[in-house]
């Protein structure tokens, strides 16, 4: 009877489970609690939901790593539609950050009388950007290298330098986080201080976002490697950590290039 209901195939169908459902009504508290938050309501409905979502994406990944781990559902067929999947992710982000870059290049590239006519708007001053934000280049551009190493050395079976490699990388992520409030902390200008303000913190700011979400999966991939669930063969989870921590520092470069070598130009100019 065990080999009538032996699955004949090498794909996943994935048993019903509630924390979409979950993840999904977490979200919408989240948001809604602390859009309240801002129009002078009370905390606690945002940080409920809030700690909802991070509850669901515990026992989410708890779940996944289960299922490729203990339960050996994650064959190589599985593994290389997780990758196709992963791939129209980033690209899907790709686009988000492209909405962020459109609104800049419009304002910067055609100034209207609003603005004065020129970029950035007379009383903004820009960031130098071969002080904080080159040396946040510097920052992430070290950690994609590590992050190569550890990933390099999960594949050579070396778990101890990928353990390392790892815990070098979560560091610098958080290192980069830190020196972003830094500069945030010391704008001359504000989020509200027109549109040279609205654009520059909408990127930079959602980028720090990835960085800080990235620095996350690194840091549960760092736990997973400590404890031997990633194998030269079998290392999907960290494969898709390291591409999207390569994202966010290719998107950082262009942040760096456009938004603060470039601006600052500008305003040389002018």
């Amino acid at each position: 009877m065990a080999d009538t209901h032996a699955k004949g195939h090498d794909y996943h169908l994935v048993d019903p489970s509630p924390w979409p459902a979950l993840g999904a009504l977490s979200a919408l508290l989240m948001a809604s609690g602390f859009i309240w938050y801002m129009h002078e309501g009370p905390p606690f409905l945002g940080a409920i939901g809030l700690l909802m979502l991070l509850y669901t994406m515990f026992v989410w990944w708890r779940d996944v790593v289960r299922e490729a781990k203990d339960e050996g559902h994650h064959t190589p067929v599985v593994q290389l539609h997780l990758r196709f999947g992963m791939i129209l992710f980033i690209a899907s982000e790709v686009m988000f950050f492209m909405a962020w870059f459109w609104a800049y290049f419009n304002a910067s590239l055609f100034p209207t009388e609003a603005m004065g006519g020129v970029w950035p708007p007379e009383g903004i001053q820009t960031f130098d950007p071969w002080h904080l934000p080159l040396v946040n280049t510097l920052i992430l551009l070290t950690s994609s290298t590590t992050v190569t190493w550890a990933h390099h050395a999960v594949r050579e079976g070396n778990q101890k330098s990928a353990v390392q490699g790892l815990i070098v990388t979560v560091l610098l992520g958080a290192i980069f986080t830190c020196v972003q409030a830094y500069e945030y902390a010391h704008a001359s200008f504000e989020f509200t201080s027109g549109i040279y303000g609205s654009t520059f913190f909408m990127a930079t700011g959602f980028h720090g976002l990835h960085v800080m979400i990235g620095t996350i999966f690194l840091l549960v991939c760092l736990i997973r490697t400590a404890k031997g669930h990633f194998k030269p063969d079998h290392h999907f989870g960290l494969e898709a950590a390291a591409w999207y921590w390569h994202f966010v520092d290719v998107v950082w470069l262009f942040l760096f290039c456009f938004i603060y070598v470039w601006g600052a130009g500008t305003i040389a100019a002018h």
